[in-house]
């Protein structure tokens, strides 16, 4: 289907209306709040529709391994885990705390340490990558359907339009035809 141009005509605006983004329809202030907050809510009511399919579809061991997720990739973890690397290696280092240092450069036990929050860390970051992809997905499949509805809703109005812009000109034609023959009649007498 081609796009066609079609003459609008403008119309008067008033001090307090704007011209609605891609449209030539002209609304107020109180008009483009309305339409906002309808649109608000109704982005959130899908959210909320599916925050809570995702909670009921996966079981507690996935929620869990997202916030473990959450947990690790988060400024709190950073800023905790760099805390406890500096503790530790400051403490068994410095001198003043004497024979209580338990493990000595090179940090084999700390290497250790770090080495097992990896494994295990590693899988659980993926596994909640994982879901968030499927979710991802099934959100995208939802809001292809939520436009594509819309463009079906749009050829339909457009459909009406152009049967509206027909009836229009029928009913020029008609006036116009009605107009000469009144013209010819006055002409005629």
């Amino acid at each position: 289907m081609g796009k066609r141009n079609y003459y609008v005509r403008p119309q008067q605006s008033g001090p307090d209306t704007a011209t609605f983004e891609g449209f030539d329809i002209p609304i107020n202030e109180t008009d483009a709040k309305r339409i906002d907050r309808l649109v608000d809510t109704y982005e959130s009511s899908i959210m909320m529709h599916l925050d809570e399919e995702y909670i009921r579809r996966t079981k507690w061991t996935d929620r869990l391994a997202d916030r473990i997720a959450s947990f690790g990739g988060s400024w709190s973890f950073i800023t905790i885990f760099a805390t406890i690397l500096g503790v530790w290696i400051v403490w068994n280092t410095l001198s003043v705390t004497g024979k209580l240092h338990f493990d000595k450069p090179p940090f084999i036990l700390l290497n250790l340490c770090l080495s097992f929050i990896a494994a295990f860390q590693a899988p659980i970051i993926m596994m909640s990558q994982n879901r968030q992809a499927i979710r991802d997905k099934h959100e995208s499949v939802i809001d292809f359907a939520i436009n594509y509805k819309a463009e079906q809703e749009i050829d339909d109005m457009q459909s009406h339009l152009h049967r509206i812009e027909g009836k229009l000109f029928e009913i020029e034609e008609l006036i116009a035809s009605l107009h000469k023959q009144s013209s010819a009649n006055r002409d005629g007498q």
